[in-house]
Protein backbone atom coordinates (compact mmCIF):
# COMPACT_ATOMS: atom_id res chain seq x y z
CA UNK A 1 0.00 0.00 0.00
CA UNK A 2 1.41 3.19 -1.04
CA UNK A 3 0.19 6.55 0.24
CA UNK A 4 1.25 10.40 -1.08
CA UNK A 5 0.16 13.06 1.65
CA UNK A 6 0.12 16.43 0.13
CA UNK A 7 -1.35 19.88 0.80
CA UNK A 8 0.93 21.10 2.94
CA UNK A 9 2.72 24.61 3.26
CA UNK A 10 3.09 28.39 5.46
CA UNK A 11 0.25 29.66 6.49
CA UNK A 12 -0.18 32.37 8.87
CA UNK A 13 -1.81 31.95 12.25
CA UNK A 14 -5.82 31.74 11.97
CA UNK A 15 -5.91 30.68 8.46
CA UNK A 16 -6.28 27.16 6.79
CA UNK A 17 -4.87 24.51 4.97
CA UNK A 18 -6.27 21.07 3.64
CA UNK A 19 -4.53 17.84 3.74
CA UNK A 20 -5.27 15.17 1.46
CA UNK A 21 -3.50 11.77 1.35
CA UNK A 22 -3.97 9.49 -1.60
CA UNK A 23 -3.78 5.58 -1.64
CA UNK A 24 -2.35 3.37 -4.28
CA UNK A 25 -5.54 0.72 -3.76
CA UNK A 26 -9.10 0.41 -3.05
CA UNK A 27 -8.48 -2.25 -0.02
CA UNK A 28 -7.95 0.26 2.38
CA UNK A 29 -11.40 1.41 2.19
CA UNK A 30 -12.07 -1.67 4.63
CA UNK A 31 -9.62 0.04 7.07
CA UNK A 32 -9.57 2.87 8.91
CA UNK A 33 -7.65 5.58 8.48
CA UNK A 34 -5.80 8.36 10.62
CA UNK A 35 -3.53 11.49 10.64
CA UNK A 36 -0.54 11.83 12.96
CA UNK A 37 2.27 15.06 13.54
CA UNK A 38 5.13 15.27 14.38
CA UNK A 39 7.53 18.57 15.43
CA UNK A 40 10.73 18.64 15.62
CA UNK A 41 12.64 16.57 18.42
CA UNK A 42 8.89 15.90 19.42
CA UNK A 43 7.38 11.55 18.90
CA UNK A 44 4.46 11.36 16.61
CA UNK A 45 1.26 12.15 17.77
CA UNK A 46 -2.43 11.50 16.72
CA UNK A 47 -4.19 14.25 15.10
CA UNK A 48 -7.31 12.56 14.13
CA UNK A 49 -8.88 9.04 12.53
CA UNK A 50 -11.97 8.07 10.86
CA UNK A 51 -13.72 4.71 10.52
CA UNK A 52 -13.41 2.75 6.92
CA UNK A 53 -17.40 4.13 6.46
CA UNK A 54 -16.55 7.46 7.82
CA UNK A 55 -19.34 7.05 10.05
CA UNK A 56 -16.90 7.68 13.15
CA UNK A 57 -14.31 9.83 13.84
CA UNK A 58 -12.14 10.74 17.03
CA UNK A 59 -9.81 13.54 17.36
CA UNK A 60 -7.07 14.24 19.52
CA UNK A 61 -8.01 17.47 22.22
CA UNK A 62 -6.17 19.79 20.80
CA UNK A 63 -7.31 20.12 17.35
CA UNK A 64 -11.70 19.11 18.51
CA UNK A 65 -13.45 22.18 17.03
CA UNK A 66 -10.74 23.39 14.33
CA UNK A 67 -9.70 20.11 12.26
CA UNK A 68 -12.40 17.69 10.26
CA UNK A 69 -11.14 14.53 9.01
CA UNK A 70 -12.99 12.60 6.26
CA UNK A 71 -12.41 9.72 3.10
CA UNK A 72 -13.99 9.47 0.15
CA UNK A 73 -13.87 5.49 -0.69
CA UNK A 74 -14.39 6.11 -4.05
CA UNK A 75 -11.42 7.99 -4.83
CA UNK A 76 -9.18 5.92 -2.09
CA UNK A 77 -8.18 9.51 -0.54
CA UNK A 78 -8.23 10.84 2.86
CA UNK A 79 -8.36 14.50 4.09
CA UNK A 80 -7.92 16.76 7.08
CA UNK A 81 -9.46 20.38 6.98
CA UNK A 82 -7.00 22.67 9.11
CA UNK A 83 -8.91 25.70 10.33
CA UNK A 84 -7.94 28.24 12.86
CA UNK A 85 -4.41 27.32 12.77
CA UNK A 86 -1.97 28.06 15.53
CA UNK A 87 1.82 28.13 15.62
CA UNK A 88 1.60 24.96 17.68
CA UNK A 89 -0.05 23.20 14.77
CA UNK A 90 3.79 23.50 12.92
CA UNK A 91 4.62 20.31 12.04
CA UNK A 92 5.13 17.06 9.48
CA UNK A 93 1.50 15.51 9.22
CA UNK A 94 1.15 11.64 8.12
CA UNK A 95 -1.64 9.61 7.08
CA UNK A 96 -2.08 6.03 8.08
CA UNK A 97 -3.82 2.98 7.63
CA UNK A 98 -4.68 1.59 10.49
CA UNK A 99 -5.04 -2.57 10.90
CA UNK A 100 -8.46 -2.33 11.52
CA UNK A 101 -11.91 -1.22 10.08
CA UNK A 102 -12.11 1.23 13.45
CA UNK A 103 -10.90 4.19 14.72
CA UNK A 104 -7.84 3.98 16.71
CA UNK A 105 -5.51 6.58 17.83
CA UNK A 106 -2.64 4.20 18.85
CA UNK A 107 0.13 4.62 16.79
CA UNK A 108 1.07 0.59 17.11
CA UNK A 109 -1.97 0.10 15.41
CA UNK A 110 -1.62 1.81 11.71
CA UNK A 111 0.56 -0.63 9.45
CA UNK A 112 0.95 1.85 6.54
CA UNK A 113 2.10 5.76 6.42
CA UNK A 114 2.32 8.03 3.74
CA UNK A 115 5.87 10.20 3.61
CA UNK A 116 4.38 13.64 5.20
CA UNK A 117 3.90 16.98 4.31
CA UNK A 118 4.99 19.69 6.36
CA UNK A 119 2.69 22.06 7.67
CA UNK A 120 4.19 25.51 8.81
CA UNK A 121 2.08 28.06 10.06
CA UNK A 122 3.50 31.50 10.92
CA UNK A 123 2.76 34.21 13.93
Amino acid sequence: VQLQASGGGLVQAGGSVRLSCATSTRTISNNGLGWFRQAPGKEREFVAAISWKGGETNYADFVKGRFTISRDNAKNTLYLQMDSLKPEDTAVYYCGVALGSTVTSRLERYRYWGQGTQVTVSS
